[in-house]
């Protein structure tokens, strides 16, 4: 099994039909898909690729001296003659940073912040550009996950942009590079390392490799999705494992609800299903993520049915 991928600017084209049903089916059956030919440049993207590798190249010497590189040497040492290594399962092997419009940025490179804003605009553009899509399989009106993000306007939706590496690890029985997890928001756009894989998926039971595709953004829903979609569409189990070779990249994009957004199943004028999960403001459901990010996600739209 591959993750699919589609190639977006045949939704131009007298194949629309087919590529709706192709994200249709990723939506629904994956929770992944690949888009390729989706309009950010290969230049912009062969920028964003040379300064994330710069700018870890400058944090290398911290990443050597952070919480999971310790408790792993720690754990090296304790282990002696033992038959059964434990396991480091509450840390990930990632050196990773935050980008949001308003917060502090790398200095250098220099060209980091010129370049990554520019991506950043890219990648919003297509982000609303996927929601629409998915608004117009559902059924819903054009722009309506997007105004379910924004309260309908009256709120800013987040938008932020996690820069991430996976330095090879010595031990890969001992730590994940990610522990597995579903995503908390909204929309995830993904540009990943297109020779270092590790990222995998749930699928049917089954850990499943999501390919490196040259210049493909992979996108995947989050838990916010599949509420407004009343799961139609899931948001799916994934990971990242630890290599002993190659320092993977991921750059990955979440375009999520205003923390005041009120988040609800969605309807079209032909649905009359039963609501299969609560009404809640987003900023309630994440007060209970950041606690249970790493546990299933059926407890968390419990906990916040109740507040």
């Amino acid at each position: 099994m591959a993750i699919p991928v589609i190639d977006f600017s045949k939704l131009e084209g007298k194949e629309r039909a087919e590529t709706l049903a192709r994200i249709a089916n990723g939506c629904q059956e994956w929770g992944f898909f690949q888009l390729v030919n989706h309009g950010i440049p290969v230049e912009l993207l062969e920028r964003v690729k040379k300064v994330c590798s710069e700018c870890y190249r400058l944090r290398a010497e911290g990443f050597k001296a952070s919480k999971p590189v310790q408790m792993l040497n720690k754990l090296v040492e304790e282990e002696g003659d033992a038959s059964d290594a434990e396991r480091l399962d509450n840390v990930d092997w990632e050196d990773v940073f935050l980008l949001q419009d308003d917060n502090e940025w790398p200095a250098n490179p220099p060209e980091f912040r010129e370049t990554m804003k520019e991506y950043r605009e890219e990648l919003r553009k297509l982000a609303e550009k996927v929601m629409e899509v998915m608004d117009e399989n559902l059924g819903f009106e054009k722009g309506s996950i997007r105004n379910s993000f924004s309260g309908n306007g009256e709120h800013q939706p987040f938008f932020g942009t996690k820069v991430s590496h996976y330095p090879p690890c010595p031990r890969l029985d001992m730590v994940n590079g990610l522990r597995a997890h579903t995503d908390a928001g909204g929309v995830i756009l993904l540009f990943q390392d297109d020779q270092v894989g590790g990222l995998q998926i749930l699928k049917d039971g089954q850990w499943i490799d999501v390919q490196p595709v040259a210049n493909a953004i992979v996108i995947n829903t989050g838990d916010q999705i599949e509420v407004l979609s009343n799961g139609r569409y899931k948001s799916v189990w994934h990971r990242v494992l630890t290599t002993s070779d190659g320092n993977r990249r991921s750059i990955a994009s979440f375009y999520n609800p205003s923390l005041k957004a009120t988040i609800a199943p969605g309807t079209n004028k032909d649905d009359s299903a039963t609501e299969l999960y609560p009404k809640y403001v987003f900023g309630d459901y994440m007060d209970v993520y950041v606690k249970q990010k790493f546990l299933a996600k059926e407890p968390r739209f419990a906990a916040v049915r109740a507040v």
